[in-house]
């Protein structure tokens, strides 16, 4: 194991908030995390991480010294992994963040995969409420994001593209009868997912260059993806969901509602906060683009557009 300096710990208890986590994640003892971050504290003069019980934080000398040394520590990983030979075997922690709960039900079967086949890598996964305007979230190597990104100086690679379709169980279609046309939806209980503002999305549906706003008020209200499938599961509805359904119909727990109208596709993006990638980060990037791309049932909900203000464009 390479040695690890006061700079590349303090780094990690930055993106952790957490001595022992950050230990956790480099596999060291957290007395020694602690102590070196605390001779690094004594050699600047300045404190850095405000500590408490429960989490800890960056100070604001502490907020503009990780700034810099962040850039300066994955330098130094690539050129360890270069030296190591590690660059065809990647391993290591990889911290990640998806913008939406909706977004970690879909993309589990890629983690899965993309663990199996790099068994030294470990994950750190996490969801985000998407509100950071722009900003690099601090805890993770790569967070993936929804929908339309703003400008800003951090890099962005569009992965593809997801999007959803209406389910609803066998069961309940028995009973109810199953739509013959989007209006016919407004006889029906909709099972609606709660955006970040609290309200609940309407269904944008489209057929080719058929347009239907299905803004009927839900039945159900939920702000989870996996509790919408759980309800129309359950014969509690019609639930636009995103991710691979296929199982769910297979085992007759679901089938396809209106199934030539879907919800308008939703680009999906890595983003980052510099080109210069550990080799564990650049594939895992490149295995997601790889899923998406071959993944033609990969659906999404529609409310995943509003979390686009956490991302941002690659600038060049």
């Amino acid at each position: 194991m390479k040695r690890l300096h006061g700079m590349e710990l303090f780094a990690e208890v930055a993106k952790a908030h957490s001595f022992s986590r950050a230990a956790a994640a480099l596999g060291v003892p957290a007395s020694t995390v602690s102590r070196q971050v605390a001779e690094l504290e004594r050699s600047v003069g300045l404190r850095l991480l405000n500590r408490s019980t429960r989490r800890v934080e960056l100070t604001e000398a502490g907020r503009l010294y990780f700034e810099r040394c962040r850039r300066i520590v994955a330098e130094a990983e690539v050129a360890h992994e270069e030296l190591r030979g590690e660059l065809e075997v990647p391993s290591g922690p990889l911290r990640i963040q998806v913008g939406t709960a909706y977004g970690m039900d879909a993309l589990l079967p890629a983690l899965a995969a993309f663990g199996q086949r790099y068994p030294g890598v470990h994950f750190h996964l996490s969801l985000t409420s998407g509100t950071g305007g722009g900003r690099a979230p601090q805890a993770c190597d790569v967070s993936v994001r929804f929908g339309d990104l703003p400008d800003s100086s951090l890099v962005a690679r569009r992965l593809g593209t997801i999007r959803a379709r209406l389910y609803a169980s066998p069961d309940y279609l028995a009973a109810r009868g199953a739509p013959g046309s989007p209006a016919d939806l407004a006889r029906h209980d909709r099972i609606g997912l709660r955006t970040g503002g609290g309200q609940t999305a309407p269904w944008p549906l489209q057929r080719c260059a058929d347009r239907f706003l299905a803004d009927f008020p839900p039945r159900y209200c939920v702000d989870d993806a996996g509790m919408a499938e759980k309800l129309a599961v359950l014969g509690g509805g019609i639930a636009a969901l995103g991710g691979d359904m296929r199982r769910r119909q297979r085992a007759g727990e679901l089938a396809l509602v209106l199934p030539d109208w879907s919800l308008p596709p939703v680009e999906v993006h890595a983003v980052t906060d510099t080109r210069l990638l550990p080799a564990k980060t650049r594939r895992f990037i490149d295995f997601l683009a790889d899923y998406l791309d071959g993944s033609a049932s990969c659906a999404w909900p529609e409310t995943a557009v509003e979390d686009a203000g956490a991302g941002a464009r690659s600038k060049g």
